[in-house]
């Protein structure tokens, strides 16, 4: 499914002459296509899950947030405008973020729901909320506020 969407993309990038977004559509391509050729090499012939494109794809976006952090202190503000174009264009196939309050309740009611205690417990805590919304949180800050929850 993701590959599709990212296949249409790039046709709707090449007809509307969107060199930003099609230069962004291809490099994610041939990320997963990097994923993909790495994955049958460990037996699975249908390359990475929608699940693994999800998350490459958030990697990206932060590789993208360094980036644009190193610009803006070298004071190349013309490349850090088109790191963030390049965001833009990624997060357009990420689902909506969970953040703020929701994100808190949302960690709060995994907690509830699978009996977590203590720290011993974040490993199954982060786990189910990997499963239950992949792509839609950004986990290095989860697992921090996951840790806070659990003390």
């Amino acid at each position: 499914m993701m590959r599709e969407q990212l296949k249409t993309a790039m046709k709707d990038a090449m007809r509307a002459k969107d060199t930003r977004a099609l230069g962004t559509v291809r490099l994610i391509l041939a990320a997963l296509k990097d994923r993909d050729i790495a994955a049958r090499e460990k037996g699975n012939l249908d390359g990475i899950s929608d699940q693994e494109v999800l998350a490459m794809m958030q990697t990206m976006v932060k590789q993208r947030q360094e980036s644009i952090k190193l610009y803006e202190q070298g004071g190349r503000c013309e490349l850090a405008e088109q790191e963030q174009e390049e965001i833009n264009v990624i997060r357009s196939f990420l689902p909506t973020q969970i953040e703020g309050p929701e994100l808190e309740t949302t960690i709060t009611t995994t907690i509830k729901e699978i009996g977590a205690s203590d720290l011993k417990d974040m490993g199954r805590t982060m786990a189910m909320l990997k499963e239950k919304y992949p792509g839609q949180m950004d986990f290095s800050k989860v697992s921090g506020l996951v840790r806070q929850a659990l003390v």
